[in-house]
This record gives structure tokens, sequence and C-alpha cells, in this order.
């Protein structure tokens, strides 16, 4: 501004026909001014003068000639960029230097872009894909594999097991029968129904009994203490004449000596050490 009837705040010389500048309704010339109150810029730490345009960012200035990217020194005025370190940065440089590269494209993923977290890696959101449908996985529930990402639907219909009972996909556990996969809660006895995982259980024609169903349907009884013949009850059981002995009962019926090994005789239904058999 020019004046023509005042005299400078500070130093009382006329403005008269000389430019001013003013601050809170006081008249200063432009020395007194540029002394008093013109703020350094960062860069040239010159003072940035009434005459020229001061730009400010966060309690900073520059002279518009030394707003500039610290890195390319491409000038800034009126165009995007970012702060690191207290520096400024263009956002071609910023993101050079500092932005996330996508997992999937290794390409920078531009500030103000849409950005997505998963076990420690950025992507691009166009390139969070489910690897075999190539539909976007956002925030939807996922499964990798071999470092592939993967729909929950298709994963299971490329990979994921069907249990042989209900044919339904198993998630997680189960169990493996005959080669087969099998919920747990679907592994039962063939006769009582009951959950066979981690008990001790009997096949019979490729379907699995427990020890109580197997011994009540299929299991020879002993022909001393009539309890059941399994494989579970012990290792030896002898068998004569269609009938069978667990070997602890396979006894003299009178002197009550071990036959097992042994000869021996029988009498109607009894079996006999010799010397019992002779007496």
């Amino acid at each position: 501004m020019t004046s023509t009837n005042t005299d400078c705040h500070y130093c009382l010389q006329s403005l008269r026909g000389r430019k001013y500048a003013l601050r809170e309704e006081n008249a200063y010339c432009v020395s007194c001014y540029d002394s008093l109150f013109a703020n350094p810029c960062e860069e040239c730490k010159q003072p940035i003068e009434c005459d020229s345009k001061d730009l400010a960012y966060k309690g900073r200035h520059w002279h518009e000639r030394c707003f500039k990217c610290a890195k390319c020194s491409r000038s800034l005025v009126e165009k995007p960029f970012a702060a690191k370190d207290e520096l400024l940065l263009c956002t071609e440089c910023y993101s050079d230097e500092y932005s996330s590269k996508c997992f999937h494209c290794q390409k920078t993923i531009m500030p103000g872009s849409r950005k997505m977290e998963f076990k420690g890696s950025s992507w691009h959101e166009s390139c969070f894909v489910c690897q075999y449908c190539r539909q976007p996985l956002g925030t939807k529930p996922l499964i990798t594999k071999d470092n592939e990402n993967y729909c929950v639907p298709c994963f299971e219909k490329q990979f994921a097991h069907h249990c042989y009972s209900c044919k339904k996909v198993i998630t997680s556990g189960g169990v493996t029968y005959h080669d087969q996969p099998w919920h747990k809660e679907c592994f039962v006895c063939a006769g009582c129904k009951t959950q066979l995982s981690g008990q001790r259980f009997i096949s019979k024609d490729e379907y699995p009994y427990c020890v109580d169903c197997f011994s009540k349907l299929y299991a020879k009884k002993c022909a001393v203490c009539k309890k059941p013949i399994t494989a579970l009850g012990g290792p030896k059981f002898i068998s004569f004449e269609e009938r069978q002995w667990h070997g602890e009962c396979f006894n003299c019926a009178k002197c009550s000596v071990s036959l097992v090994g042994q000869g021996f005789l029988t009498r109607q239904d009894d079996i006999l050490c010799h010397e019992c058999g002779s007496a």
C-alpha cells in the first residue's frame, strides 16, 4: 500500500508517498515491518519480506521460490505433498522412499489409495483377490495355502476334504479311517453310535465298532468264562473243535494247571492235563 497521510508506527518516519504495511491497524514502513514481523524462511533462512508470498505449513514458513521437494527440488506450490522427518516431499518422491509396496505386484501403494493389510504385508485393494475366482477379498473370511489367498467357498471346492459319512466339508481336525476323512462327530460306532475319536475300536466289514458292541455282536465267547474273546483282551487265545478259550482260561478242569502249549485230553466238555485225564 502507498501512504498519503500517516507516519510509520515504529520509526515515526513519514509514509507519505511510500509503500507501507498494516498490522493490527498500525502502519509500518516496509523496512520496519520486515525487521519486526517477517518470518524466516525454512529453506534459505532469509526473512520473507512483506512484498513476497509467505507459504506456511504447521507453523513453518517458506518463500514461494523455496517451497519445493527436498529430494527432487520440484516446486510444491499448489501441489499435493507429504512431510517426513520435517522434510517436504512431492507425492512421487514420498511414495518411492516411504510408501508400502504391494505384496502381489510389488508396485508402490500411492498415498490416498486404499491399502489392505494381511499377515504383515500390504496389498493394493485390486490385488487382494481370491486366487481362484479373482473376486476381491476385502474383509471377507479367507484361507491361505502355499502363500496364495482363497475365499472360503473356492478353497472348499479346490482343497477341502469332505466327510465320508455326511459329505460336508471338514474345516478343522477330522479323523482318517480306511483312507477316508471323517468329521470327529461323524466317526461313530456302527452299533451304538458312540463317538469313537480317541477311543479304542474294532473294524468289521469296513465299519468301526466300539469294543462293547463288537463283543456283543461278533466276538466268540470263551468256553470257560463265557466272556467275549477279542484282540483287545490279550494276544493269546486257543481254538479247538469250534470252541475257543482265553489263554488264561485254558486250564485243566481238575487241577487248574495251564494247558497253553501243552498236550491235553478232553472228557465231554472238559479239558484235562494228561495226568488228570489218565487218573
